[in-house]
C-alpha cells in the first residue's frame, strides 16, 4: 500500500452564524480548550478553532444550520469524574451512559450550546485487556 493514515487532523463541529462568543464561552471557558488562531485566508468564513489535546476542533460556520443530534465526536478524557462535577458546577446537563462499563468505558454525552452532541470518555480498563 502507497499510503499510511496517521490519524485524525481535525474535527469540524458546525454552527450558526454569529456563534464566536458562545462557542468561546463553552469550549474555552468551560472545557478549557486553548483557542487557536485560524489562517487569515478563513477567518472572514466565521467560526473558532480550539486545540482539544492533541487534536484540534473547529466549530465553522454553516447558513441553515441543523445540529448534529446523532453523529459526535467522542473526546477521551482522564478522570473524567471530575470533568462531570465541573461541568455540573457550571450547570452544563449532561446525560449518563453506561452501555460500555463492562468493557471498561465511563462515558456521558451533552450538547454543545448549538445542540451537536458531544460524547466524553475515560477508558478504565484498556480495550482488548482485561
Amino acid at each position: 500500500m502507497a499510503f499510511l493514515f496517521s490519524g485524525v487532523d481535525h474535527v469540524q463541529l458546525a454552527a450558526p452564524e454569529g456563534c464566536e462568543a458562545e462557542a468561546r464561552r463553552f469550549y474555552a471557558e468551560f472545557l478549557g480548550w486553548e483557542e487557536i488562531p485560524k489562517p487569515e485566508t478563513l477567518k472572514n468564513r466565521g467560526g473558532v478553532w480550539f486545540r482539544c489535546g492533541t487534536h484540534e476542533v473547529h466549530i465553522g460556520v454553516q447558513k441553515d444550520f441543523i445540529p448534529a443530534v446523532k453523529a459526535h465526536p467522542a473526546f477521551r478524557v482522564h478522570n473524567i469524574n471530575a470533568l462531570r462535577d465541573h461541568l455540573n458546577g457550571k450547570n452544563v446537563l449532561m446525560t449518563d451512559d453506561d452501555t460500555r462499563a463492562s468493557e471498561g468505558a465511563l462515558r456521558f454525552y451533552l450538547n454543545d450550546p448549538f445542540g451537536n452532541r458531544l460524547e466524553f470518555l475515560e477508558w478504565v480498563v484498556v480495550p482488548g485487556e482485561k
